[in-house]
């Protein structure tokens, strides 16, 4: 039996739902509720979240993954993978691995590569890391309850939006701070670009215009790396557009979802035509 804490509610196509770093499936509700009529929606608490246990043995990403796909390989044939921040790069690692079940893939907040270096300009600084590293040992409650406040930081509705983030922590239980340490050490190692030409999915990539955690630009660029597909901004969000516009995150989702590869291919369209009317002026003022 799985170890991991599943929840399926709705009925349809198979999405699954891949939450963040210290939080848990909770954070899903609203969506589940605008969804539920027309997919089968499958969440997912991550190791050592929520009421997930933590386990000797799944302390590398590669075994958790591995876990992950155990258990959604117990619920479901194909599906479609949303993935949220820690939770995108678990996404990207799966249909890395076992491209035949995935359909496509919604990234939220996501970046290949969470630590900044010299070919990767996106990332957050080493001392950033060390900081959040140190008050986790320190006091780990505290170090989770300063990194929700930064999610929330400039987005429309800031203060509902922590409210969510609180309560799914609240009803649904808190991170193991193992499991806490680990995670943030897989972030701060993890580098998935050089696996980016693997993933043959149709993929959708949407950033907060607002995010402090994940800068657009690293979700743009992730988008610009995969074979197949499209980036998209919400205005006035940050780390967790989903609950601060849960109208217009649900409404991309299920375009995408309608038909992945059409949805992606239209974005495409609309780059090439901007690329050939910026040549276009260049022309003109020659």
């Amino acid at each position: 039996m799985s170890s991991i804490h599943v929840e399926i509610n709705g009925a349809g196509p198979d999405l699954v739902l891949l939450h963040g770093w210290a939080l848990n499936l909770r954070v899903w509700d609203g969506l589940v509720e605008q969804l539920r009529g027309r997919f089968r929606l499958i969440r997912l608490d991550l190791p050592g979240h929520g009421r997930s246990p933590w386990l000797p043995g799944h302390h590398t990403p590669a075994e958790q993954t591995w876990l992950i796909h155990q258990t959604l390989a117990t619920l479901s044939g194909r599906y479609a993978l949303l993935g949220w921040s820690l939770g995108a790069q678990i996404a990207l690692d799966l249909a890395a691995a076992t491209p035949a079940q995935v359909a496509g893939l919604i990234l939220v907040a996501a970046t290949p590569k969470f630590a900044a270096a010299e070919d990767w300009p996106h990332g957050a600084a080493p001392a950033v890391l060390e900081k959040l590293r140190s008050s986790l040992h320190e006091d780990h409650r505290r170090a989770v309850s300063d990194f929700l406040d930064l999610q929330v930081r400039a987005t429309a509705g800031g203060a509902a939006v922590l409210q969510q983030l609180r309560q799914a922590l609240f009803n649904h239980g808190e991170a193991d701070s193992a499991a806490l340490v680990a995670a943030l050490e897989r972030l701060s190692v993890s580098d998935l670009r050089a696996g980016l030409a693997h993933v043959c999915a149709p993929v959708v990539t949407i950033a907060g215009e607002y995010d402090r955690i994940t800068p657009p630009a690293a979700t743009r660029a992730l988008a610009a790396a995969l074979p197949l597909a499209r980036f998209i901004q919400i205005g006035r969000a940050a780390h967790a557009p989903f609950l601060s516009h849960p109208d217009v995150f649900a409404k991309l989702v299920r375009e995408f979802l309608r038909s992945p590869r059409a949805f992606v291919q239209r974005g495409s369209r609309g780059r090439i035509k901007a690329r050939a009317r910026k040549k276009m002026r260049a022309n003109t003022r020659r």
